[in-house]
């Protein structure tokens, strides 16, 4: 099986549609829809959520290759556009604070590098596709230009949201890091128009990302 995991309805409704999934499980806040060879998992926003619905598809499926497809926020300004997609393979927290160091705490402290080499030609497409990019995951939504020059010059990743992590750290621990793929489409820039920029450009954005989704499929 092919795992997907969603935060929000809007952008799973387009994968439901394009692959004729149906809902066949609920939880409290969790749904599952699945064909024979495709099952998705709306899981919400936050890493908690993505945590547990990860460790569910593990659990409960064969899953021979794991798809985070979400909406993310550009760190790149004029160097990116919006709607432009980028696949992850490096992944920090930058929110992560502990007053300790350690290599007991690289779990939740250090980067997460996926080895996985997407040998896809995208170049035919309308908008900007870049491969081994560098994402941040936190508990905020960004939406303060500030902020967003501090991570930069900080970290100098591509692109910023608030799963990835979650989703990576559990892929590690049942040794399936290098079957996942992280699709990120740029909604905004995180800046102070952020909040209403991610809700206008979410299915300009989405629509990008599973035209790269259907490529790697």
């Amino acid at each position: 099986m092919i795992g997907i995991i969603t935060a929000m309805q809007e952008e799973a409704e387009h994968i439901i549609k394009l692959f004729w999934l149906k809902n066949t499980k609920k939880l409290s806040n969790l749904i599952i829809y699945e064909n024979k060879k495709i099952v998705l998992a709306l899981a919400w926003i936050w890493k908690v959520q993505a945590s547990i619905w990860t460790t569910y598809l593990f659990l409960n499926y064969d899953i021979s290759k794991l798809i985070n497809i979400w909406i993310a926020w550009s760190l790149l300004w004029e160097n990116a556009n919006i709607w432009d997609v980028f696949l992850v393979n490096k992944i920090s927290q930058h929110d992560m604070y502990l007053p300790f160091d350690g290599s007991h705490l690289d779990y939740a402290k250090k980067e997460i590098i996926i080895n996985n080499e997407i040998n896809i030609v995208f170049s035919e497409l309308e908008f900007s596709v870049t491969k081994s990019a560098y994402c941040l995951t936190g508990d905020q939504f960004i939406d303060d230009s500030k902020k967003v020059q501090e991570l930069k010059e900080k970290y100098n990743a591509d692109v910023i949201e608030m799963e990835a992590f979650a989703i990576a750290s559990v892929a590690r621990e049942f040794n399936k890091l290098d079957n996942c793929i992280f699709i990120k489409a740029i909604s905004d820039w995180a800046d102070n128009e952020a909040k209403d920029a991610h809700m206008w450009n979410l299915d300009f954005a989405m629509n990008n990302s599973i035209k790269v989704l259907e490529k790697i499929i």
